[in-house]
């Protein structure tokens, strides 16, 4: 943040009781599952998908916007709904958001034509863009510095992580028992007793701002309708090609909108994000890394979807327990993690995290038709152990050195690097296989020397499938090694400035990357304790 920005905001009182750190449990308990039915809704609806588009009519190429609806207006609207949070208070946006996402649920549940169902996704996305960014918010001013805040994001990040492989499981046992229509209903009991329990478990919090600010609308949507242009450039590629015209119309788009939302931005009274606020280089290389781990990650799960389906024959709910070894991994590190960072700095966890998802995604990379489970378990079990080592670390590192009336901005803008890697990492990946795919497939028509029958002809295409599917997770691990070398340009540093829980003033406080520097002075001019 720049120096006249915080400089302009001047001193705040807190509410009455907007610094009491009563019913912690609960208060975890409800952030996590906030988080959780966010994340599931990234992949459980993947698995219902061919039920879908039975039921409704969906062609091919239509279906696609049930997945991408949700996920662009979810990646599109997160930093304009942490800065929301900022604004108008974390607990009370919190609800709205989570409100929001359980009536769009239910919305989709009952839709009765493709329209409506596409229309419900997206407004899931909307909610999910309030509530995910607050979530991590309220974690980080709910939990004191330490330990105990510590503890607290080593569930919110195992739940951010879980939550897309543990959606491909529910989604395959609800799809199988009941229908697709309950991989959105289930989250409608969900999201209501967590709106039965936020007034209890969270804190009210202080809402801060300075004389004059607004929340930047303009900037939201137009870095929203970016992304969604370049999403539409990639996907169309794959189908069209990389010369039609509207692959290149999409992208020529993108750029325009790009170019005059950055000429906006840098003359706006109060632009989205402040133009100081990237210039920390632990916080911009943390959301980089992220970019990145997102593409890499939502990339496996709809490639090693369509593999354990379509060619090793896998039902839907063994597809999903397929899954398991990433979030249990996750979710282990996660807990080791938490309780090693006071001796271990954070760029310990961040190189080698990457490198083991490398490893991983590589190994994955290598199965074949022939393969069993047991060549697949090993290399997920990798990935999930690698990703936990990242994902806690890239949450603490994304609210180190915030203020906590920013800590909206901060948290959003690591969950916005996550979800728009993920959709932009997809559409190129999937151009990726689907290229890989089809010069495969020439190439084996063109040398082989048996008769062309139409079985032998399917066995090809399988072959040629699996071809692309390959390619596309090797390309998703350069991306982790992209992650890794980012990860050797952080600053190892002492005592990370964490927020006030209070809101308050900025406090140099742990994590500690280092050793602990006692006495250091605050950038306001106090002593941190």
């Amino acid at each position: 943040m720049s120096a006249s920005h915080a400089a302009d905001r001047g001193p705040r009182i807190a509410p009455p009781g907007a610094g009491r750190r009563h019913h912690h449990p609960l208060a975890l308990v409800v952030i996590a599952t906030a988080q959780l039915m966010v994340m599931l809704d990234l992949t459980i609806v993947n698995i219902a998908l061919p039920s879908m588009q039975r039921e409704l009519h969906f062609s091919s190429t239509s279906l696609t916007w049930v997945i991408d609806a949700y996920v662009l207006a979810f990646g599109g609207l997160l930093v304009l709904g942490g800065r929301a949070g900022d604004f108008f208070g974390r607990r009370r946006m919190f609800v709205v958001g989570v409100a929001l996402f359980a009536a769009a649920s239910l919305a989709g549940g009952l839709a009765s034509d493709q329209a409506m169902l596409v229309v419900a996704r997206a407004v899931q996305g909307v909610g999910a863009a309030v509530a995910s960014p607050t979530a991590l918010s309220l974690v980080a001013t709910t939990f004191d510095e330490g330990a105990e805040r510590n503890r607290a994001m080593a569930v919110y990040a195992g739940m951010s992580a879980a939550g897309g492989a543990l959606g491909l499981l529910l989604g395959g046992i609800l799809v199988d028992i009941a229908s697709w229509r309950w991989v959105l209903f289930v989250n409608v009991p969900i999201g209501a007793l967590v709106l039965a329990l936020s007034p209890v478990a969270l804190p009210i919090g202080a809402q801060r701002r300075r004389s004059g600010d607004r929340l930047d609308v303009p900037g939201a949507l137009g870095a929203s309708a970016a992304t969604t242009l370049l999403v539409y450039g990639l996907i169309r590629a794959s189908d069209a090609g990389w010369s039609s015209t509207g692959t290149i119309a999409s992208f020529v788009a993108a750029a325009a909108v790009l170019a005059a939302l950055v000429a906006f931005e840098s003359r706006a009274t109060s632009p989205l994000v402040p133009l100081g606020f990237l210039r920390d280089r632990n916080r911009a290389t943390g959301y980089g890394m992220m970019l990145l781990l997102g593409a890499a990650m939502l990339s496996l799960i709809f490639f090693l979807t369509q593999l354990l389906q379509d060619v090793l024959h896998y039902s839907p709910i063994r597809a999903g327990a397929a899954y398991l070894p990433i979030p249990t991994g996750v979710a282990l590190t996660s807990v080791v993690v938490s309780r090693l960072l006071g001796r271990i700095p954070l760029r310990a966890f961040l190189t080698l995290g990457p490198l083991l998802v490398t490893g991983g995604l590589y190994w994955v990379s290598q199965i074949s038709a022939g393969s069993r489970y047991g060549n697949i378990l090993p290399p997920l079990v990798l990935i999930g152990v690698g990703m936990g080592l990242s994902f806690m670390p890239l949450t603490l590192n994304a609210v180190a050195s915030v203020r906590g009336d920013d800590s909206g901005l901060a948290s959003a803008l690591l969950a916005t690097s996550q979800q728009v890697g993920g959709s932009l990492g997809l559409a190129a990946l999937v151009t990726v296989s689907t290229a890989a795919a089809r010069d495969q497939l020439h190439l084996l028509l063109r040398s082989t020397d048996v008769a062309l029958t139409p079985a032998r002809v399917r066995a090809l295409r399988v072959a040629a499938g699996v071809h692309g599917v390959d390619m596309a997770i090797r390309a998703g691990a350069l991306a982790t090694v992209l992650a890794f070398a980012l990860a050797l340009l952080l600053r190892t540093r002492g005592p990370a400035a964490l927020p006030d829980a209070a809101g308050g003033h900025e406090r140099r406080e742990t994590v500690r990357l280092r050793s602990a520097r006692p006495d250091r002075a605050t950038p306001t001019g106090g002593r941190s304790r």
